[in-house]
C-alpha cells in the first residue's frame, strides 16, 4: 500500500511517500480502507521527537490518529462491525507507527464509530482528535445553561468543536480569535475578542463577574491569566497546561478514543446541532504540505489529508 513514512525525528522533510505491507487485523480490530485523514499539531510534535518519553515510535512510521473511511476487514472478535461499513476514528494506539496517512489501517475497535451519515469522508475525517478533545473538555468543565465560557483559540481545530458543544448547551460563550474570524466565531454562537495585549481587559469587560469555565486549547498565557478572570468558583480547563490543575484546582485533560463520544458526536453533527469545518484538503503525496500548515498554528477549523 502508499503510505507516508518517516524514519527518523525532524521536519516535514522527513516525511515520504513509500510502499509498505499492508496491515493485518488482529483479534479487536478491524482494517479500514482509508478514503481522508485529519492532520493534528501533536502529529507534529510526534514527528519533531517533542514527545519521547511519553510516547513511543515505531520507524518507520505512519503518522496520523484521524481517519475516516470504510472497513475491509474485521478481525476474530469484532461484532460491532462488519465488511463495508462506514467509520471514523481516533485511532490512538500504544506506540506510533502504523498511523492513517496509508491506503489501510489497523483500528482498534475500541476508537471507532460509525461515521456521520450527513457529512464526507473528508469532513468526517476532521472530527475525531477534536472533537473528542472538545467534548471531553467540555463535559470535565461542568458547564452547562447559564454558564459564561471563555474559550481560547476558539477557532481552531478543537476550539470550534467547543465553541459550539458549549452553546448547545446553553452557555453563554466568549472566544478569542484574531479578527478575521471574528465573524466565524459569531456564526458559531459566540462574542469573539482578539487575543494579544490587552485581552485580561477585553475579557473582564465582556464578563466583569468573572467566567464560570476558561477552556484552553492554546497555551502560553492563557492559564497565567485565569486567576484574573475566573469567577468565584470558576474552573480552568487546559490540553495545554497542567497548572490548571496543579497550581488552579482545575482539569487538565489529555484526549480518550471513546466510541460512545464519537457516536455522540456523530448525532449532534447529523442533527445540525454541531458543523466542521475543514480548512483545507490536501493529496497523500503532499501530506508534507498538510503538517507545514498545521505547524503555523493559524488554520481555521482542521487540515485534510485525502487519500482514498
Amino acid at each position: 500500500m502508499r503510505a507516508i513514512a518517516y524514519d527518523e525525528f525532524g521536519s516535514a522533510d522527513v516525511l515520504h511517500l513509500r510502499d509498505l505491507p499492508d496491515p493485518h487485523p488482529g483479534p479487536d480490530t478491524v482494517v479500514v480502507r482509508v478514503v481522508a485523514a485529519g492532520v493534528n499539531p501533536v502529529d507534529y510534535k510526534v514527528r519533531e521527537g517533542y514527545l519521547q518519553g511519553l510516547i513511543d515510535v515505531d520507524f518507520p512510521a505512519v503518522p496520523g490518529w484521524d481517519v475516516a473511511g470504510v472497513v475491509e476487514q474485521v478481525g476474530l472478535d469484532t461484532p460491532e462491525l462488519q465488511v463495508g461499513d462506514e467509520v471514523f476514528a481516533y485511532a490512538r494506539k500504544d506506540t506510533v507507527g502504523g498511523g492513517t496517512l496509508a491506503e489501510r489501517v489497523a483500528v482498534p475497535v475500541r476508537t471507532v464509530a460509525r461515521k456521520p451519515a450527513s457529512i464526507g469522508f473528508e469532513e468526517a475525517a476532521a472530527v475525531p482528535l477534536a472533537g473528542l478533545t472538545a467534548l471531553q473538555t467540555v463535559r470535565r468543565s461542568g458547564l452547562g445553561e447559564g454558564s459564561t465560557v471563555l474559550v481560547h483559540a476558539a477557532a481552531g481545530g478543537v476550539g470550534s468543536f467547543a465553541t459550539q458543544l458549549a452553546v448547545h448547551a446553553g452557555a453563554r460563550v466568549v472566544g478569542t480569535a484574531s479578527e478575521p474570524n471574528h465573524p466565524y466565531l459569531r456564526e458559531l454562537g459566540a462574542e469573539p475578542i482578539t487575543y494579544g495585549a490587552g485581552l485580561v481587559d477585553r475579557a473582564r469587560a465582556l464578563a466583569p463577574d468573572g467566567y464560570d469555565v476558561i477552556l484552553d486549547y492554546v497555551g502560553g498565557d492563557a492559564v497565567e491569566t485565569a486567576g484574573e478572570l475566573l469567577a468565584d468558583g470558576g474552573t480552568v480547563v487546559s490540553i495545554t497546561d497542567a497548572r490548571a490543575r496543579d497550581e488552579l484546582g482545575g482539569e487538565y485533560v489529555w484526549v480518550r478514543p471513546d466510541p460512545d463520544d464519537l457516536t455522540a458526536l456523530a448525532g449532534l453533527i447529523d442533527a445540525g446541532a454541531v458543523r466542521v469545518e475543514v480548512a483545507q484538503v490536501f493529496d497523500l503525496a503532499d501530506a508534507a504540505d498538510a503538517h507545514r500548515a498545521v505547524e503555523t498554528g493559524h488554520t481555521r477549523g482542521k487540515v485534510v489529508v485525502r487519500v482514498g
